[in-house]
């Protein structure tokens, strides 16, 4: 699609009435329930609902427009047009506003079986989980099985012990099925608070079924420590038991080892040390999660782990970034050297990403000898390393394009101070210097996506022909 493409204010508002839903399970997308909301398979952390939809990884959301050109990689004009049929003439369902008045459903539990039995047999021979911890949660009115279709029902008690969530997890066989009640409260999840009244650790899950098998495979005084299942990727759940009970002064992190919970992790993480009132640590599982691990030790073939692609790419970028200073440790960092190499990123994909390498480089480079001449105890091995550590996958969106931008917008007032320039100054330059070379290397780790993306691509084809 090219060229100038004019848009109504009326085209651009039903764009955005478009029901997301209907919009894209025609795209082929697979939706799953989650409450009154769906969620996107392959992005789980994305929900939508009519017309919206919520990134809760990113904390941000918008309206139709802004996610089918977050989702395909389109400028304005091409999700506008793909939202209103295109060339293919499709009318998609627009979101009904008076929908948004429905009456929220008061949150009540399921009705209860007269016994556990079948969500015992499940957890017990499907998920390994030690039986003790089991019972321990069901005489705490934590767990039960529902009576009409006998799923595991883990329920969040507020503070005064009335329930305000549940969420089911079917027991039959090879079913993935899933879903909060409606009219739970979010803020009250799965959680187990210690009656340890000193300080103590408070061990954060994705999903219920982690945090038993988590206790399964660390049985040792459990008790007393607390434990909390966000059921998906918001932080809100432990602010609020934080704020809930002063005791839990230290956060361990838990959430699955694969690409989605290693951005929650930096995310969530991140968040957590803003307010800065308590410890924050990682532990992660050797397997997928930590039901994988559980199984894994009964014998059971465990789902992978998977690592993060752009934390793959963030190391060897950074062994390359420390072999240019290491090698150019003389060069005269002045503005003409910066925008020459800026100019090579205007080349193909590989050119782009060795040029943001090399103005990573120049940047630490610059970084470092700012430091130097006011006597700061920041050497260039510092700050490479502050470089590789401070690199957070979630940060790292978008498209390459606009981070080039940036990057050009970002360099020019670097060389624009006064020649007379207090301590202070200096320093705030060698720290926006190292800013810079942290958003080189977000380019230089999106080039790259978008290289091997092209091979993989090339490949495909590649066998389509051969075939």
């Amino acid at each position: 699609m090219s060229g100038y493409i004019y848009f109504t204010g009326e085209q651009k508002e039903r764009a955005n009435s478009v029901d997301l839903v209907d919009f894209l399970q025609r795209q082929g997308e697979k939706l799953l329930p989650s409450g009154r909301d769906k969620r996107l398979a392959r992005d789980r952390s994305i929900t939508v609902r009519g017309n919206r939809w919520y990134d809760h990884s990113a904390q941000e959301g918008s309206y139709a427009i802004d996610l089918v050109k977050r989702l395909y990689n389109l400028s304005f004009p091409e999700a506008v047009s793909l939202l209103l049929g295109g060339e293919q003439g499709v009318e998609y369902r627009q979101h009904s506003k008076s929908s948004e008045s429905e009456q929220r459903k008061p949150f009540v539990l399921p009705l209860a079986h007269t016994d556990m039995r079948r969500v015992f047999a499940y957890l017990i021979k499907q998920r390994c989980i030690s039986r003790e911890v089991l019972s321990e949660f069901a005489r705490e009115r934590l767990l039960f099985e529902d009576a009409e279709y006998h799923n595991a029902v883990f329920v969040g008690f507020d503070e005064k012990g009335i329930a305000r969530h549940a969420h089911k997890k079917s027991t039959a066989t090879g079913s993935s099925f899933r879903i909060n009640v409606e009219g739970s409260n979010p803020v009250y999840s799965f959680h187990y608070i210690s009656k340890n009244p000193y300080p103590h650790t408070l061990f954060v899950f994705e999903a219920p079924i982690d945090l038993l098998s988590y206790i399964s495979l660390h049985p040792q005084n459990w008790k007393n420590a607390s434990y909390v299942a966000l059921n998906g990727v918001s932080e809100q759940p432990i602010l609020n038991l934080l704020k809930l009970y002063p005791q839990l002064d230290h956060v361990i992190l838990c959430l699955d080892h694969d690409a989605a919970g290693i951005e929650a992790t930096e995310r969530i993480y991140d968040i957590l040390m803003e307010h800065g009132q308590f410890a924050v640590g990682q532990a992660q599982s050797k397997y997928k999660d930590w039901n994988e691990d559980l199984k894994a030790q009964h014998g059971f073939t465990p789902i992978p782990a998977e690592e993060h692609p752009q934390l793959l790419l963030r190391d060897e970028l950074c062994e390359e970034i420390s072999k240019f200073t290491w090698e150019y440790q003389g060069t005269d960092c002045s503005v003409d050297v910066f925008r020459k190499t800026l100019q090579n990123c205007r080349g193909n994909p590989q050119q782009r990403k060795n040029a943001l390498v090399e103005l990573a480089g120049l940047s630490v480079l610059a970084a470092a000898k700012e430091y130097k001449r006011i006597s700061y105890c920041r050497d260039l091995s510092t700050v490479e390393s502050r470089l590789k550590y401070s690199f957070k996958a979630y940060q790292n969106r978008g498209r390459l394009e606009n981070k080039l931008s940036d990057i050009g917008n970002f360099l020019m007032p670097l060389f624009s101070c006064s020649q007379i320039e207090t301590q202070s100054e200096k320093k705030s330059r060698g720290e926006s210097f190292e800013q810079l070379a942290s958003e080189c290397l977000k380019g230089a780790v999106l080039a790259e996506l978008s290289i091997q993306k092209a091979a993989e691509k090339k490949q495909k084809q590649g066998g389509l022909c051969l075939s």
